[in-house]
């Protein structure tokens, strides 16, 4: 994945698999825990064909650093950081370790498609149908984004700082009377509304620590394992028996 992201002219920053053995007394040192070595490709996965497999090089030059973690509520101490941004003297350590941590967003934004967007519950039956509903929800969030966006840059805010629930409920609010008005009042309405969107912000909560635990507690019924018509039917039979 690392080799097919890099043909892309993609870097990356990941964490280091666990069972990935790792000795920073080897390959070229930058610095303390620090060092560019060569991972050796492996075996050819099922998923990938052999004509994609070919192109995979042989070596693969990365950057392997060790980076503590002081962070009160965290359960991880320590851990290793690897990365294709291999230049020391232009991505630092910190840097490194900290654009690692900025991953965090990709579970918020996650919790926004799935709860925000009602993605949790796919309503559709074909696996076509299914496809094409999970793009929407895509377009959809992406729209959103894009919108709250350009909000902060009317703000001169980072684009983080906007609340995403408050963009989609904004939206949702005045869809019917910008649909209704005339291309100049479309214009004039829409920086009006980006204007609101703006000033709906995000707490600042750096360093958040939750417990990972569920609050609510499942219902005392039975799933339902079949289609509903027929469940539906069988109690219709024995209401009137």
């Amino acid at each position: 994945m690392v080799a097919l992201a890099k043909a892309r002219g993609v870097d990356v920053v990941f964490r280091m698999h666990q069972l990935r053995d790792y000795d920073f007394s080897r390959g070229q040192q930058l610095g303390t825990d620090d060092h560019v070595v060569l991972w050796q490709r492996p075996t050819r996965p099922e998923w990938m064909d052999e004509a994609t497999y070919a192109t995979i090089p042989a070596t693969l030059t990365v950057r392997e650093l060790r980076v503590e973690i002081t962070t009160p509520g965290c359960r991880t101490e320590e851990m290793v950081v690897v990365t294709t941004l291999t230049e020391a003297t232009t991505y630092a350590k910190e840097e490194v370790a900290d654009l690692y941590h900025q991953r965090w967003h990709v579970e918020p934004d996650i919790r926004a498609i799935k709860q925000s967007l009602k993605m949790d519950h796919l309503r559709c039956k074909t696996p076509f149908m299914v496809e094409k509903e999970i793009w929407v929800h895509f377009l959809g969030y992406n729209l959103i984004r894009n919108a709250s966006c350009q909000a902060a840059l009317l703000q001169q805010v980072h684009p983080r700082a906007v609340s995403f629930t408050a963009t989609k409920q904004t939206l949702n609010a005045a869809r019917s009377q910008l649909t209704q008005a005339s291309l100049r009042e479309q214009v004039r309405q829409s920086e009006l509304l980006l204007r609101e969107v703006g000033k709906e912000r995000v707490g600042n909560r750096p360093d958040r620590c939750e417990p990972r635990l569920v609050k609510k507690r499942p219902k005392q019924y039975k799933h339902l394992r079949e289609p509903r018509a027929q469940v539906r039917a069988r109690l219709l039979q024995k209401n009137t028996e």
